[in-house]
């Protein structure tokens, strides 16, 4: 049996053990969907133990009250009103499992460092899974934050929600920085074949 040692990389390139799971910065935006998660859970867990359906807790009055209405739709009550609310409850399951899946891949290739979209997809993760842990546990999604501004009534909506909003701004936010173009000498340049 012959043993071939393998071959030394060349200086400066990438590792493929810790950057391939996402380096040491991936268990850390992990953390920070958990993070989101647990508030989630622990919010809604409270809301549901201490405020009946229906009832309210004014923080600021006129502008902010904690509420308690459960959620059968999608964000901001779309689809709640359907024929169908079984049919919608297992879509939005699917739904949320395959952005959660989809975000968890992307972090894992993108999570080698803590840039403004790394953070932003975490927070999009935790949001995903408090949400839907939810939809598989009671068949609808807690909301208990409700905003007034001026006659304006947003619906009512929780924590994940407000992860998955947040999320998404930075990742627009992310979208619309300018981009610093790659220097000459750069082997992601546009003239390097791919």
């Amino acid at each position: 049996m012959t043993f071939i040692a393998p071959r030394p990389r060349p200086e400066g390139s990438p590792s493929t053990g810790p950057r391939r799971w996402g380096g040491r910065r991936l268990p850390w935006l992990l953390l920070i969907s958990a993070l989101v998660l647990v508030t989630d859970r622990l919010t809604k867990t409270w809301v549901a133990t201490h405020i009946e359906i229906g009832d309210a807790i004014p923080i600021i009055p006129r502008v902010l009250r904690i509420t308690h209405w459960t959620n059968e739709g999608a964000a901001f009550s779309l689809f709640a009103d359907t024929a169908s609310p079984h049919l919608v409850n297992r879509v939005l399951i699917s739904f949320n499992f395959l952005v959660a899946l989809g975000v968890l891949i992307a972090l894992v290739r993108l999570g080698s460092r803590f840039t403004l979209i790394s953070v932003a997809l975490a927070l999009v993760l935790g949001g995903a899974m408090g949400n839907v842990h939810d939809r598989i546990a009671y068949g609808s999604v807690v909301d208990f934050i409700e905003v007034h501004i001026f006659s304006y009534h947003w619906p009512d909506f929780n924590i994940a929600d407000s992860s998955i909003v947040t999320g998404a701004c930075l990742l627009l936010l992310d979208s619309l920085r300018p981009k610093a173009k790659p220097a000459a000498g750069d082997e992601r340049s546009s003239e390097q074949p791919t």
